[in-house]
């Protein structure tokens, strides 16, 4: 998996990622402990409207912005994106109302929203062969794991010798290191996009319809649904069983969100050579009957362990879910690039980052409001209903036409509008 990084290029990209993720990850342990020196015991109500304003941005931003910034060289969108997070990270420290957080988060989320979806599209670019380019994805996939793991540690490390304030400043350096890394690397010249420049409204929903006239996207519209429900359930509910339930110290909670990250990291190391050997359609559909099948599981669980007990099962079921997660995940990129041109790969890819995010918005709010008003058993009966409904539609959507051994699926010839359109808001 290692060898992509002999790519100079490349290297230098995923060492931005994984530097900014690092930085990502002690933005979010800082902002909580802003929220709760703002406001005290509401400090859960501030994190949960500026985590909801970071998914309308993503959500709505997203494809705006990239039709705006499409046919401008990535480099500098990239770089000014890196800037911008920079800025807004380093007005934190001075905040002192908890609507200005709200005002920063969305101006942080907003420029991640440029930037993450510019980002993936750019690595089809550098890495061109299939097998590489799948092994970038175990790399990206492990890296947003890592970030799971590593980064509530170095803040815990950092918060013993430092004032939270002072991490804000680690997320500053990991978007300005980003942005750095960008400048000196030499990006691939894209061609100029073929065709007249459509109106503003044709490019913010090329994305969302090449994704709807193409079947294996369909499938992956409906396997954001699978993703999305055990991960509200893991982030949204954990605290709550394992502190309240099974009344396990902190630690423990600490133990079960690593359990759901390292069944996540098995399957990204184990990817590349598994998605040779059966393809994106066996492997991305395994995902979508495991995640139902331990729900359903953690359901009954919920429902019928004694007061205190389930804990080992629970690190079972974690493992699972992370591991199901992952099916589907990491070779979803693949599913992008192969319904795609150079021309619309930015467009595809902005709109699965913002219809994935979508799933989130309503996830979220489920597994929180029924696991508060019902008990978490009809939360996890909930998201596995939900995840049934993603799986059925992705089995559906997704023709069986290629061989089991296939490493990339037969492509649709499909063209997004008829003849009058562009060339480039063509599916390939």
């Amino acid at each position: 998996m290692l060898t992509v990084l002999r790519d100079g290029t490349y290297r230098r990209l995923f060492a931005a990622q994984v530097v900014a993720l690092l930085g990502t990850g002690l933005l979010t342990v800082a902002l909580g402990l802003l929220a709760f020196d703002l406001e005290g015991s509401n400090a859960g109500a501030v994190m949960g409207t500026a985590l909801l304003i970071k998914m309308l941005a993503y959500v709505g931003f997203a494809p705006v912005v990239n039709a705006l910034v499409a046919r401008l060289p990535k480099k500098p969108v990239l770089i000014g994106a890196d800037l911008v997070r920079a800025g807004m990270a380093l007005c934190l420290p001075f905040i002192t109302e908890a609507w200005q957080i709200y005002v920063v988060v969305f101006l942080l989320q907003s420029a991640s929203a440029t930037f993450t979806p510019a980002f993936q599209s750019l690595i089809p670019t550098v890495l061109k062969d299939e097998r590489d380019y799948t092994r970038a994805l175990s790399l990206s996939r492990l890296a947003y794991d890592m970030e799971a793991l590593v980064s509530p540690a170095a803040a815990a490390l950092l918060l013993t010798v430092v004032s939270y304030n002072n991490l804000f400043l680690g997320t500053v350096f990991g978007f300005v290191f980003s942005a750095i890394m960008v400048a000196v690397t030499v990006l691939p010249q894209a061609m100029a996009p073929a065709g007249p420049v459509t109106s503003l409204w044709h490019r913010t929903t090329l994305g969302a319809r090449i994704f709807w006239r193409t079947s294996r996207l369909r499938s992956l519209l409906a396997l954001n649904v699978v993703v999305a429900a055990p991960t509200a359930m893991v982030l949204v509910n954990t605290v709550v069983y394992v502190r309240d339930v099974l009344h396990r110290p902190d630690a423990d909670l600490a133990l079960a969100l690593a359990c759901f990250g390292v069944g996540s990291m098995a399957v990204a190391l184990s990817a590349p050579a598994v998605l040779e050997r059966f393809g994106d359609r066996a492997v991305m559909l395994t995902g979508a009957v495991v995640i139902p099948v331990a729900l359903c599981a953690a359901t009954a669980t919920m429902f019928l362990a004694p007061p205190g007990a389930g804990w080992w099962w629970l690190l079972g079921l974690w493992f699972l879910l992370g591991a199901g997660n992952s099916t589907i995940l990491t070779p979803s990129a693949r599913l992008l690039r192969d319904a795609s041109t150079e021309d619309t790969r930015p467009y595809v890819f902005t709109a699965q980052f913002s219809l994935s995010h979508a799933c989130y918005i309503v996830a979220y709010p489920l597994s929180g409001w029924i696991g508060a008003a019902a008990g978490l058993g009809w939360a996890a009966l909930a998201l596995t209903i939900l995840a049934i409904l993603g799986s059925a539609g992705a089995f559906l959507s997704w023709p069986r036409r290629s061989s089991p051994g296939a490493v990339r699926p037969e492509t649709e010839e499909q063209p997004v509008e008829q003849s009058t359109e562009h060339p480039a808001s063509r599916v390939r």
